[in-house]
């Protein structure tokens, strides 16, 4: 068994000191192992009886002490069960090493109910697929708890606190290695400034000793990450880039200490300390490049309030009481204050106001919004204050299914990282290799540079900065899009958008606003626009019908919307007809409205509505669906790119091409149902094109999720329903065309990022194997590699 020896003199389970009089103990691997406490000797039992009894051999650290697992406050947590679903994910503490992984997978998806449990060890959380009616979220707690980690809901604020720990530790053991580096730098100048033999034997020999002590803490401090990795990497057989750096640092502390015991040979304390500070230095650099590109998602995670003021009998009273804002359910009626968040999705009754929808959709001015309109969850109410009637519990509000597909966003890699990190795993392997080689050829030719040069070698050549080159670029691209509206899913989203060969639009909905919208009004009489809009408004006045809408969206903002005419009959299929100001008019077809105006005026055309009356002929409306005003310019831009757009729509022939020739598309295509989308797509493919396509989401599900990389325009409810690898969050196609220009962007720089890793090891290596960088020097050229792709990445936060 692979335990740490002073498991003898200590708990078998988390390490610490037996209390005086302890009888607790655990059947482990046929042995009575002692343990420290009774909660401790639970987890061992839950462990073994778990069939999980290999974790202790295969562990590189210990468990962490064991709080009660039968805590009854646990229970709490399953109060929000029934809002939750089938998924939830859990911030989980103490996890040290691949073993630990292993175990809380395998413990937690042997519990009745659980279908996946899949565990971030980056982000230190949790994800579970579950029947919530069969596994409580008390009951994962507990299983965690009794094999002796803390874990508990992941709630932004608390996970935040959990990464800002691990932050301050890495800042501390950053903080020691340079101060370390820098005593030890104020002993080694006078010693490299003495090269002429004037200090004497036994200064030189202080001095060595004062620069192993002041060392010590930089090796077993802050180096100990490193060691950490490097011997689970071992134990797994996959040596990653830990390995070098621990073999370079610990090589160099014990040749230096040799040759400072035997009085002859060169020291390296500097050269470790300073070796140990750079790379902690480049590893902070990178973890804080990491938070801020999470800032996005963290900042949509603590968008919806924890509070709420419900209305408890509105409209007849106006008291209020404050609740949890998970507690409300669809129907309850909420006031948002001013400068507070929608706690979920729901309609205005009453007030106007404006919200801020920036976190949402990355629009920048505030939208304005009044009764009957829907406010989104978490948007921020920016004017005065609103009553809201809550359409949908919070956890299933627009922001809430926003914030799922954004951690779904975070797990994956793209296929050029995925290379990089073969690429990284195999020059590891084959550094291991070289190094071996540098030291046996300079044992034969030069025995006393043989241990400097094979130092050099695996300090120069740690493939940090090839790691890095990828993971980098992508976590500050995404988080780039999300700001700006765009949300990508998939991990190969932008590197396959940037390959795109063919852009496919289907067009209501995408090109087109999906809504009738009054295109241009053709006057037939001595009425102007303004009074032919308010007649036709004031018929319409009580219509639901989109036609209807349209006709009063368009009236003049001057005009009374409100105001309706007088006995007003409808005719189905025909129009309406009404009277207004003393006057009887007639607003629907051609031929409904001629039957009383006389013979039509022109050539009766399809989508119009026509207006007259007894007198003669008013007015015809041309209503269509309003292409985007953004349209245009996007696939103009595409255009530009290089690539293919195409218009492929369920409507009619006449009317894709109507639109096509508004925008310039050359290919058209209508009347495609579903499964001719698809066909369509395929033929492309098959043809060597990469395609992809633009589509609302829902109708469009099997083609998005047939083509190459796919986009949807995501808003409301149809969150929950999309297919696609990307999500356009607001109700505008422009941030399409800033992905595309973000995608060749990042590309663009992780090519950079790999070419110049790979220039600077092909340069770097021969110069250390030839004894040409000392080891102080290597240190410098490896950490400022990792510092330059770090921060050429960071410039598409831009």
């Amino acid at each position: 068994m692979n335990a740490p020896a002073r498991e003898l003199a200590g708990c078998f389970h988390c390490g610490l000191p037996l209390p005086a009089g302890s009888h607790w103990q655990a059947h482990i691997g046929g042995i009575e192992q002692p343990m420290c406490c009774p909660g401790c000797a639970a987890a061992a039992r839950a462990i073994v009886d778990a069939g999980c009894v290999d974790y202790y051999a295969e562990r590189s650290s210990y468990g962490a002490p064991v709080e009660a697992a039968d805590a009854p406050e646990l229970a709490l947590y399953d109060g929000a069960d029934d809002d939750d679903g089938a998924e939830a994910s859990f911030t989980v503490e103490g996890i040290r090493c691949a073993a630990c992984v292993w175990l809380i997978e395998r413990r937690v998806a042997a519990l009745p109910g659980v279908l996946e449990a899949s565990l971030n060890v980056s982000a230190a959380r949790l994800h579970v697929r579950r029947d919530p009616a069969v596994c409580r979220t008390s009951a994962i707690l507990r299983a965690l708890r009794a094999i002796g980690y803390r874990a508990y809901p992941c709630e932004a604020r608390r996970h935040s606190e959990y990464l800002a720990r691990e932050r301050r530790t890495l800042f501390r053991q950053l903080f020691v290695a340079g101060l370390s580096m820098m005593q030890v730098m104020m002993y080694a100048v006078p010693v490299y400034l003495a090269d002429d033999g004037s200090m004497d034997a036994n200064m030189a020999a202080l001095m060595g000793w004062a620069s192993m002590l002041l060392t010590l803490p930089a090796v077993l401090y802050s180096a100990r990450p490193f060691f950490a990795g490097a011997w689970r990497d071992l134990r797994r057989g996959l040596p990653g880039m830990d390995v070098p750096v621990a073999l370079g640092i610990g090589a160099a502390f014990a040749g230096s200490t040799l040759a400072l015991v035997r009085g002859q040979g060169d020291m390296y304390f500097d050269s470790v300390t300073m070796f140990v500070f750079l790379l902690l230095g480049s590893r902070y650099l990178e973890l804080d490049a990491r938070r801020r590109a999470a800032g996005a998602l963290d900042a949509l995670q603590r968008a919806l309030p924890a509070a709420a003021q419900r209305l408890r009998a509105w409209p007849r009273e106006r008291a209020t009481e404050l609740v949890a804002a998970a507690s409300l359910q669809a129907g309850d009626v909420v006031l948002v204050a001013p400068g507070q968040a929608a706690p979920a999705d729901g309609t205005i009754l009453e007030g106007e106001t404006e919200a801020d929808l920036s976190l949402l959709t990355g629009e920048s001015a505030p939208r304005r919004m009044g009764p009957g309109d829907v406010l989104p969850g978490g948007a921020v109410n920016v004017a005065q204050a609103v009553v809201l009637r809550v359409g949908a519990a919070p956890c299933e509000s627009t922001l809430a299914q926003l914030v799922r597909l954004a951690e779904r966003a975070g797990q994956g890699k793209p296929a050029i990282a995925l290379r990089a990190d073969r690429v990284a795993a195999w020059s590891v392997a084959a550094l291991l290799v070289l190094t071996a080689c540098v030291f046996g050829a300079w044992q034969l030719a030069d025995p006393a540079r043989a241990w400097p040069a094979a130092i050099a070698v695996l300090v120069v050549t740690c493939p940090c900065a090839l790691s890095l080159a990828t993971p980098t670029a992508l976590a500050a691209a995404t988080a780039s899009l999300l700001r700006r509206g765009v949300l990508a899913v998939s991990p190969h989203t932008l590197e396959t958008f940037e390959r795109a060969t063919h852009v496919v639009f289907d067009k209501t909905g995408t090109l087109t606003l999906g809504r009738p919208r009054v295109c241009a009004i053709g006057l037939l009489g001595s009425l102007d626009d303004a009074a032919v809009l308010r007649i036709a408004a004031a018929l319409e006045a009580g219509n639901a019908h989109p036609l209807a809408e349209a006709i009063r969206a368009a009236a003049p903002p001057a005009a009374d919307r409100h105001e309706t005419a007088l006995d007003i009959d409808y005719v189905p299929g025909q129009g309406v007809e009404g009277e207004y100001g003393g006057v009887r008019y007639r607003l629907g077809s051609a031929a409904f409205v001629g039957a009383v105006a006389g013979p039509v005026p022109a050539a009766p055309e399809e989508g119009a509505a026509w207006l007259g009356h007894a007198g003669g002929w008013l007015a015809r409306f041309d209503i269509a669906d309003a292409v985007r005003p953004e349209a245009a310019a996007v696939v103009r831009r595409f255009e530009a790119a290089g690539k293919t757009v195409v218009l492929l729509s369920g409507d009619t022939t006449r009317a894709a091409r109507r639109v096509a020739a508004e925008l310039g598309i050359a290919a058209a295509l209508g009347d495609q149902l579903p499964a001719d989308k698809l066909a369509y797509v395929r033929r492309l493919q098959a043809g060597g094109a990469v395609v992809a396509m633009v589509g609302d989401g829902v109708n469009d599900a099997a083609v998005l999720r047939g083509a190459d990389v796919s986009f949807a325009m995501g808003n409301g409810a149809a969150l929950a329903q999309l297919h696609a690898d990307g999500v356009l969050l607001g109700d505008s196609l422009a941030p399409l065309a800033d992905a595309a220009a973000t995608a060749a962007r990042t590309l663009r720089v992780i090519r950079q990022n790999l070419a110049w890793a790979s220039v600077y090891n092909l340069a770097a290596i021969p110069a250390a194997a030839l004894g040409l960088l000392n080891p102080w020097l290597s240190s410098i050229g490896m950490a400022a590699s990792s510092a330059v792709v770090v921060l050429n990445a960071l410039r598409l936060r831009r």
